[in-house]
């Protein structure tokens, strides 16, 4: 079995839709899907396939190109039955499609309403670890807080571990120059240690260039248990087991 912890099935790029998407995953034993709001809209979308789906869980949150919607923009979501975490949210200075200082505020109030609803917080993070850690130590970081699509080297990775952070390993890892997040996933606790596709995105070799979906996490377990030398059904259920915790025991199945 694994988990999907971070995909976009809402997408209208996802191949074969969403109910496609779910069905297809399942078929190599990806179980559990979270997809993942970035503004109002998505988050609507995430909301209503998850309502569709005994399986699949929806996040609300403004990834940081939509950081100057504010956060009043989705707030009320949070209310919604079923919801498992606060996210995608963070800093982008990569592509600053927001403000650096409206992002870092952004971020503050994201973190500020995980403490509030007591919910679990998905990080996205490029080119920005330094000022992300300093806003996470003002505010405090949440018991449950996930940097997803984890893209940062040894440093960042034992940084945030140190702060009890789980580490979400996407198709990136599995890319060859991808050395310093490859050395990352190795010294990563298994407790600590997710899996993801960020779907229709980065998809992992040997799909690399293809439309990302669901069902090709398994790709990304199977080069990190490779990685680390384990045998894949040690990774699938260490990853599994680490995935619940993250989201705290939200991912019921029925």
């Amino acid at each position: 079995m694994f988990i999907d912890s971070h995909c976009h099935i809402h997408d209208e790029r996802i191949p074969d839709g969403p109910d496609g998407a779910v069905a297809a995953a399942m078929e190599t034993g990806v179980e559990i899907l979270v997809t993942v709001g970035c503004d109002r809209a998505t988050s609507l979308a995430a909301i209503d396939v998850a309502s569709r789906h005994d399986n699949v869980f929806a996040t609300v949150g403004l990834h940081p190109h939509e950081a100057t919607h504010g956060t009043d923009s989705i707030a009320d979501l949070l209310d919604t039955p079923g919801i498992v975490a606060i996210g995608e949210a963070g800093l982008d200075y990569y592509y600053e499609h927001s403000p650096r200082d409206v992002q870092r505020e952004v971020f503050a109030e994201h973190i500020r309403l995980a403490h509030e609803h007591e919910l679990p917080l998905v990080i996205h993070t490029r080119d920005a670890w330094d000022e992300t850690f300093e806003i996470l130590d003002a505010e405090g970081v949440p018991d449950r807080t996930i940097f997803h699509c984890f893209t940062g080297g040894p440093d960042a990775a034992d940084r945030g571990l140190e702060r009890g952070i789980f580490l979400s390993f996407s198709g990136i890892v599995t890319f060859n120059s991808a050395s310093d997040v490859q050395e990352a996933a190795l010294r990563c606790p298994a407790d600590k240690m997710l899996v993801e596709t960020d779907s229709p995105y980065l998809a992992p070799i040997p799909h690399r260039g293809k439309k990302n979906r669901p069902a090709w996490v398994p790709h990304v377990a199977q080069f990190l248990a490779d990685l680390r030398d384990e045998p894949l059904d040690v990774l699938a259920a260490a990853t599994v087991a680490a995935t619940h915790d993250a989201f705290a025991g939200r991912l019921h199945t029925a």
